[in-house]
């Protein structure tokens, strides 16, 4: 099937590690150019732009959630350099430090759970105010929102996270209304527990396996499943899937 994404171009935000960086290889194998963008790794974001196809196909920018004029920098990195964004993928996250043991929800501190909330709604709805003219006037745009099984399911301990990615569903239902006549689909994609570095890094062997005997397929999602959502849903061969949340986690 052709996607048709052969030289469209893409801003991928969170682009380094997990399900970023294997969206932007999947973006990248279907043809399209891929603007990466980094908050720290910059060495890993100038390596993956060489493996991408150099500066031809592929280019980074610094995106930090926290610091006002971020998008614009990454809007206008994009557009310098290829005139336009045909797709916005929102992978840029912060979850927030973890509460220690025996802290509770209102024993937070408002600074801490501001800024989680904040960071993870603000720099995305921005972003998106930058990116919708440019596909409303081509008449063709995609957006999609990178969410998390913690909006629908719940964790304890990540009760602001899991509000500001509950936040992306509204966004993109909402979104979806006030794009759509205008050839601009938005959807959401919300992963599973993914077997990212960090997810392996961090979470025991003993708890994946419990996690994976709990879905339905027996097996918990990599990164290039998500990934593979992602580019279906942001290419030409999603013709009319517009402000729906995709889960992709065996069936969980």
């Amino acid at each position: 099937m052709d996607l048709g994404l052969a030289d469209r171009v893409v801003l991928l935000t969170g682009a380094t590690r997990g399900i970023g960086l294997a969206t932007a290889r999947a973006f990248a194998a279907e043809g399209a150019r891929v603007v990466l963008t980094y908050c720290h790794a910059k060495a890993e974001a100038d390596a993956l732009v060489a493996e991408l196809g150099g500066p031809a196909r592929a280019s980074a920018v610094r995106y930090a959630l926290d610091e006002p004029g971020s998008p614009e920098a990454a809007v206008a990195e994009a557009t310098a350099r290829w005139g336009a964004v045909d797709v916005l993928v929102a992978n840029a996250h912060r979850r927030g430090p973890r509460r220690a043991p025996g802290v509770r929800f209102e024993q937070v501190p408002e600074q801490e759970w501001r800024a989680t909330l904040t960071d993870n709604l603000a720099g995305t709805v921005r972003t998106a105010q930058l990116v919708l003219p440019g596909m409303r006037k081509r008449g063709w745009g995609r957006v999609l929102l990178l969410s998390s099984h913690v909006a629908t399911h719940g964790r304890g301990g990540q009760e602001v996270y899991g509000a500001a990615k509950a936040a992306l569903h509204g966004l993109a239902r909402s979104l979806a209304w006030e794009a759509g006549p205008d050839g601009v689909l938005v959807n959401v994609v919300a992963p599973g527990l993914t077997l990212t570095e960090g997810v392996l890094e961090k979470l025991p062997a003993a708890l994946r396996e419990e996690e994976r005997g709990r879905t339905p397929t027996a097996r918990l999602s990599d990164p290039a499943d998500v990934a593979r959502a992602v580019v279906f849903l942001g290419s030409d061969a999603n013709s009319n899937i517009n402000g729906q949340v995709l889960h992709v986690d065996g069936g969980r």
